[in-house]
């Protein structure tokens, strides 16, 4: 394969020209439309909460005052949003990562759930190993399951183009039986009705650092870490090639498979990695509702950073405080918390259109061209 450097002229092919500095309003608001679109999005969706629970007879000022002070203003209620944002930051990376290659992981869930599965076996199945060790391998275990069940859509892809949308949608609900099956089989603790597997040993549990548990200074970094290399390194340089021009990067030399592939592995081990932390930091085990939608929260999580893997971050802790303050919600109030889901729903409607539409369109003008990825382009993965 040829080396490619990052001011290489795939890269000048396929970066869309930036808008002129000039133009007037619509000029302005087309160079800020990442940042304008989420607000916008976000606005709308606390207007239309706001009007269904003035209909539910509750002022909807002090609904969302008794939202995020719960949130944000007690030392539990920190730690439960920060809690609740660590494995949203890693599962929108799981998304965000894939969209920079062209793709749409709609995965994360059955990666997340899976990690998560495997790191509690070995938390329980090897209680003996020291403490350091233990956290270590069922880490690395846990994250492991997540990309290699990612691998499987990044092969169909590669090999037979199967769209990753389908495919992943398909792991998802195979994930989620091996899941059934194993907590109320194999795995499942001995004389507990609840579906669930043994207590992780003390040793693999992640403590907390006050208020702020140990897995999100990690997610923040890993945020940082997925930034710098998108943008830094030759293989960002690669992904991105890939995701904005898959023609211009087979012109240069670029292995669209074993990028795409990589992309996946990428996405599902954070994802993973997300389970891990889900399940050595928080639950201490794996049962039933383990997973409460945090694989399907980070596509929203990664729409609302338009694919920006730092924007992952403030987009997790605003997710983070909606979910951590809907149970206060409830209580204060009497709206039910499902109120949160809708206004999630509608956010991600809302910001996933101009992405959607952008994917969709691209691939029409690319259609009769070639297919972005396929086997007499690549050769395979070899």
């Amino acid at each position: 394969m040829s080396e490619v450097k990052s001011d290489g002229p795939a890269h000048a092919t396929a970066r869309p020209a930036a808008p002129s500095q000039g133009g007037g309003p619509l000029a302005a608001l087309a160079r800020f439309q990442s940042l304008l679109v989420p607000v916008l999005a976000l606005a709308v969706a606390f207007a239309v909460g706001a009007i269904l629970i003035r209909a539910q007879g509750v002022n909807p000022t002090y609904a969302y005052q008794s939202l995020f002070s719960s949130a944000w203003l007690t030392p539990d209620g920190i730690l439960r949003t920060l809690q609740k944002a660590t494995p949203l930051i890693l599962t929108g990376l799981a998304v965000a990562i894939p969209l920079k290659v062209g793709l749409f992981n709609i995965g994360a869930q059955g990666q997340l759930i899976l990690g998560g599965l495997a790191t509690a076996y070995v938390g329980y199945r090897y209680a003996d190993l020291p403490g350091p060790l233990l956290v270590l391998v069922a880490l690395l275990v846990g994250v492991l399951a997540g990309g290699l069940w990612a691998a499987t859509a990044g092969l169909l892809k590669a090999t037979r183009n199967v769209h990753e949308v389908i495919s992943t949608i398909m792991l998802n609900s195979i994930a989620a039986g091996l899941i059934d099956y194993f907590i109320s089989g194999p795995m499942k603790e001995p004389g507990q009705v609840i579906p669930r597997t043994p207590e992780i040993a003390e040793g693999a549990m992640l403590p907390n650092l006050g208020i702020v548990p140990i897995g999100f200074p990690l997610a923040v970094l890993f945020a940082v870490a997925v930034a710098w290399m998108l943008s830094r390194t030759t293989l960002g340089f690669r992904f991105r090639t890939v995701g904005e021009n898959p023609n211009a990067a087979t012109y240069a030399g670029m292995n669209l498979g074993r990028t795409t592939v990589l992309g996946m592995v990428l996405a599902g081990g954070f994802a993973g990695l997300g389970g891990v932390i889900e399940t050595l930091g928080v639950t201490h085990r794996y049962e039933s509702g383990f997973n409460a939608g945090l694989g399907f929260d980070g596509i929203t999580i990664a729409l609302l950073a338009r694919g920006n893997p730092l924007g992952t971050i403030p987009a997790a802790l605003l997710v983070g405080t909606l979910r951590a303050g809907a149970s206060n919600l409830q209580f204060d109030t009497g709206i039910q918390p499902e109120v949160v889901d809708m206004l999630l729903a509608i956010t991600l409607l809302l910001v996933s259109i101009p992405i959607l539409a952008k994917l969709l369109f691209r691939h029409r003008a690319e259609a009769p061209v070639s297919t972005p990825v396929s086997a007499p382009e690549t050769g395979g993965l070899a």
